[in-house]
């Protein structure tokens, strides 16, 4: 069974967009992103706790026995490619309006000093809307960067020859 939402129960399917010439090339490096994610790149900060990839059997509780059956890597521009990829963007859009929506409605509503105390969270809205990766980000660049904007996936789109999306399951 392939659950409609991207966030279940801390969990998250997240996608690295990767330059490859083969599949196992395209997970090799989507594994490499996800690393560095999960802080185990020396160089990096965690941002998520752990991951499974979409080509582990021997998991119980993530990966495909959490969300079902999911490429583990396909061209960008196949149909299972651009599946992902639109699901990868929807997710990260519709997070992004959910938590503008949640920082409108904290201006509107709440006085200075209730937002600086973080009243109904409000500060936490606001810094979900400014984050650059994590679990309001879906999308990231094969050095791990978050897609934030469509703009910014459009260029990469246009720029790439050989564009792979991987998608894995993430604990935050």
């Amino acid at each position: 069974m392939r659950r409609r939402f991207e966030v279940f129960e801390m969990h998250m399917v997240i996608y690295a967009l990767v330059e490859a010439s083969t599949h196992d090339d395209a997970l090799a490096t989507g594994k490499t992103v996800f690393d560095r994610l999960v802080g185990a790149d020396p160089h990096a900060g965690a941002v998520f706790d752990y991951y499974v990839t979409f080509d582990e059997e021997d998991t119980s509780v993530a990966g495909k026995a959490r969300w079902g059956e999911l490429p583990t890597a396909a061209p960008v521009d196949s149909d299972d490619g651009e599946d992902l990829l639109e699901r990868g963007w929807e997710a990260t859009k519709e997070e992004f309006e959910r938590n503008l929506d949640r920082v409108k409605e904290a201006i509107e509503e709440l006085s200075d000093e209730e937002i600086m105390r973080d009243e109904d969270l409000a500060r936490h809205a606001f810094h979900k809307v400014g984050a650059y990766d994590g679990p309001t980000i879906f999308l990231y660049t094969e050095h791990g960067t978050g897609i934030r904007h469509r703009g910014q996936l459009d260029r990469l789109l246009e720029e790439s020859e050989e564009l792979w999306i991987v998608p894995a399951d993430v604990h935050f």
